[in-house]
């Protein structure tokens, strides 16, 4: 079954005009409800809640760094990046998804990016709004936070160093926020619009009124917002792979055995788009659920994410037997110190942990029933955004915390505020993807809509509308 027919139910040949009709209300009434109702739904006030406590936690945290200095944190003058960076690497690794989803699989046709890719988005955006508060609170004094651009001032000396991989991560990061925005508030647009003409709420009218921007769904409009979407499609492409490689500068442009290696860029890149897949499905998966939306995200989408998710734990398998490899095959003392500290040494644990994590859990995916079960997919991709958190521990902590000199040497342990002011950007993260899906549609409706209406053009192809869920009261 196609991804088109998977999208249907049991309406008819949408090839007649009155059912063509009756198909695109079902897609809308499908998708809006959700954003329309005016009571939420109560696993969505559950998730809310849990998520402002952990934000409240996270909040009060920050606030204890802010006001008495990192020295909360587990942090050494040997383990100088500990669980920020790991956090930081890890949640820009998280919105990788949402960039290829919507513009790598837009420019090559994907019909089935169609259901995932407004959520993925919206992940993107609230994953660098997470990511963006470690390197920050990790500066010290963020209140300086002005000094990284390259303003005139009278200070002489001040200036970015822009020899230095972190301030390229500054503009990278800083880049990819500003286009993914713009990416996914111009595909919002027609929707907000939508809601817009739906809305029986004055103030609601009027607000999703002035975000649509006057939108009216003209000839005109349509030619220049696909002009628009378009040309942002093609500018975010090269920022999948471009911001992950600079991410993985920080570490590669370093001196330390275990980092210095030209394997990290395509190794960052594969693990980021790895980790944002499973994220993807760990938000997918539970939506799909509570709001009955299987008539449109189908196992067929799920199956795909599962692929990419495969192939690309297979990428990162690979860097792992080229990391033992080359630290052996290069003969330096120190890289077989790395290599004996990271399989046998204090933090073994994690690196097992992250290999079972990382490779040994994702190989399920190769049965085509695994990648249609709901319940091994939600799995899967918990135990893959774990591993991939280790992996980051792995890379930043295992490397630091034994330098040339033994007399150097040091452990790290996280403390209270470090696992706290991470769980809060959880919260924070969470917090955002439960008011986005509270207020916007989730699933973009318009191109649902005109994938429907392309395929329909198929005199061979027989299209359903999905199934009518029941509105609340």
């Amino acid at each position: 079954m196609s991804t088109a027919e998977a999208t249907a139910a049991e309406h008819g040949d949408i090839n007649e005009p009155g059912k063509a009709r009756e198909t695109f209300r079902a897609i809308t009434r499908d998708v809006a409800w959700i954003a329309e109702s005016p009571k939420p739904h109560k696993a969505w006030l559950v998730a809310l809640g849990i998520s402002m406590t952990m934000l409240g936690i996270g909040t009060y945290c920050i606030y204890k760094v802010i006001f008495t200095g990192i020295g909360v944190w587990g942090n050494s003058n040997t383990v100088c990046w500990a669980w920020d960076i790991t956090n930081f690497v890890w949640w820009i690794g998280i919105g990788h998804a949402g960039t290829l989803i919507s513009a790598v699989l837009y420019l090559t046709r994907q019909q089935w990016r169609v259901s995932i890719n407004r959520s993925a988005e919206a992940m993107t955006i609230f994953a660098v709004m997470a990511a963006g508060l470690f390197p920050l609170l990790h500066t010290g004094r963020p209140w300086f936070a002005w000094w990284m651009f390259p303003l005139p001032n009278d200070m002489g000396s001040l200036w970015p160093q822009f020899r230095s991989p972190l301030m390229w991560d500054f503009f990278a990061v800083s880049t990819y926020a500003t286009v993914s925005l713009m990416f996914w508030f111009i595909g919002l647009i027609p929707d907000l619009a939508t809601l817009r003409d739906r809305s029986k709420n004055s103030t609601m009218r009027v607000i999703y009124g002035m975000a649509a921007m006057g939108w009216r769904g003209s000839a005109r409009h349509w030619k220049r917002y696909q002009t628009a979407y378009l040309l942002l499609a093609g500018l975010a492409t090269p920022l999948v792979v471009s911001v992950h490689t600079i991410v993985s500068f920080d570490f590669a442009a370093g001196v330390p055995s275990g980092w210095h290696s030209t394997i990290f860029p395509p190794f960052f890149v594969a693990g980021a788009v790895f980790s944002g897949f499973g994220m993807v499905l760990t938000l997918a998966i539970p939506l799909r659920y509570f709001y009955k939306l299987e008539g449109l995200v189908t196992t067929v989408h799920l199956e795909n994410m599962a692929k990419v998710m495969l192939g690309t734990g297979l990428i990162v398998s690979y860097g792992y037997l080229m990391e033992l490899f080359l630290g052996w095959y290069s003969g330096s003392i120190y890289e077989k110190s790395t290599l004996l500290t990271r399989t046998l040494g204090p933090y073994a644990a994690v690196y097992w942990m992250m290999i079972f994590c990382n490779v040994v859990a994702p190989q399920i995916l190769w049965s085509r029933a695994a990648r249609r079960n709901t319940t091994i997919l939600f799995v899967v991709s918990i135990i893959v955004n774990i591993g991939m958190w280790m992996e980051r521990f792995m890379i930043v902590v295992t490397t630091l915390h034994r330098d040339f000199l033994p007399s150097s040497w040091g452990m790290y342990y996280p403390t209270f505020w470090d696992v706290s002011t991470y769980l809060g950007t959880i919260g924070l993260f969470f917090m955002l993807f439960f008011l986005f899906i509270r207020v916007l549609p989730m699933i973009s409706i318009f191109e649902m809509r005109e994938m429907v209406s392309e395929l329909s053009h198929d005199s061979h192809t027989h299209i359903h509308a999905p199934p009518i869920q029941e509105e609340p009261a």
